[in-house]
């Protein structure tokens, strides 16, 4: 069962993220400008559905076919499923990318459209993720992972002391095990836990959409190219675990050096649930930036590079972060809490990887290391 009911920040120095808000509000203002989407935005939506289907279209109309070829076709639409993860569904599903909640939904579901779901990626990410960074068995990021160990909370295995080499091969697997099962099991683990009810949600109506837009996603993704190109169910399976781990792969290099990396820190709650900051002040000691100066990159992954920007104002669409950014540094600076960032992505992944070494090595006898002492 999942924690996050009982745990509560603490309401010391607000006044940090309220001089903050209102100093981002006043950048808003001043400019004249909305905190949602603009035609940068417009353009990159457009560019990454095309990143998508136009490779699908090319080989299911014959114009692209070969085996090469068509790995390569299928290598771009892992890339365009990442893209539309990172720049696109995210937006939407925090309620960034508009104004109006009904284009947020719309263009939220778009998540469903490449197999994943939002109703799910909402509770997971936006509830759990952004409101209990880098807390044990409150995140689920962070949470047991099987056979990685993300936190010294969690329980050491064996296995464990090579995760470091082995979890950047298992990073491709990620949306290949939300797509076929792990969106099943997570909705039935939420209505459990109460969080379905909680979002004032119809859990009857959220499998339902679950079901259908699964069986559409593998219905067109399957079936097309079986009638269409005559191909084999395995060569179609095959193309499938291409696209997938591209997507995967991408995804999880971007996601997990945010938190899961050298210098972050993990915050435990005390016997009444308590946690030692307030929120703002938690994503500032959990979460940490990097690449910022490149451009290119940032405009790929949904200025996700802008991390500690995204966690502080999820509801800002992305394409501002590089403007808010300077008046979150020098705020944090000026209150003396953290602003944590990586030069390069290499130097992140680099920090990720040292993390994941050392969180892979036995804790000593004693120290707090297992599940059980949450």
């Amino acid at each position: 069962m999942n924690r996050s009911k009982s745990l509560r920040f603490s309401k010391d120095r607000q006044d940090f993220f309220v001089t903050l808000n209102k100093r981002v509000n006043e950048y808003f203002k001043t400019n004249n400008i909305s905190r949602h989407a603009n035609a940068e935005m417009i353009v990159k939506t457009v560019f990454m559905f095309v990143l998508y289907f136009v490779p699908f279209v090319l080989m299911l109309t014959g114009v692209v076919s070969g085996t090469w070829p068509m790995i390569a076709m299928c290598v771009l639409m892992g890339a365009g499923t990442a893209g539309i993860g990172l720049s696109i569904m995210h937006d939407a599903n925090h309620g960034a990318y508009s104004g109006k909640p009904w284009v947020n939904n719309l263009i939220g579901y778009s998540l469903n459209v490449v197999g994943g779901n939002a109703f799910n990626w909402k509770i997971q990410h936006n509830v759990l993720h952004h409101t209990y960074t880098n807390v044990y068995d409150a995140d689920e990021d962070i949470s047991p992972r099987g056979v990685l160990r993300m936190s010294p909370y969690s329980e050491w295995k064996a296995m464990h002391r090579f995760q470091h080499v082995y979890a950047w091969f298992i990073y491709g697997l990620m949306t290949f095990v939300w797509v076929l099962f792990k969106d099943v099991i997570r909705l039935i683990s939420y209505h459990k836990d109460g969080l379905i009810k909680k979002q004032n949600a119809n859990v009857t109506q959220e499998i339902v959409i679950l079901v259908v837009t699964k069986l559409i996603y593998l219905g067109y993704i399957f079936t097309l190219p079986m009638v269409i190109l005559d191909l084999s169910f395995w060569t179609v399976f095959a193309g499938f675990c291409i696209m997938h781990y591209v997507a995967g792969f991408i995804l999880a290099v971007i996601f997990q050096p945010a938190h899961v990396i050298e210098g972050t820190e993990y915050f435990e709650p005390d016997m009444e649930g308590n946690l030692e900051n307030n929120w703002a002040i938690h994503q500032l000691h959990t979460t940490t930036n990097f690449a910022n100066k490149s451009r290119l990159f940032s405009w790929y992954v949904g200025g996700l590079n802008f991390q500690v920007e995204h966690h502080l104002f999820p509801n800002i669409c992305h394409v501002h972060y590089r403007k808010i950014a300077p008046i979150v540094e020098s705020t944090a600076k000026e209150f003396g809490v953290p602003y944590k960032s990586a030069e390069t992505f290499l130097d992140a992944l680099v920090g990720h990887g040292r993390l994941l070494r050392e969180l892979g090595k036995k804790p000593a006898e004693g120290t707090v290391a297992v599940a059980n002492a949450a």
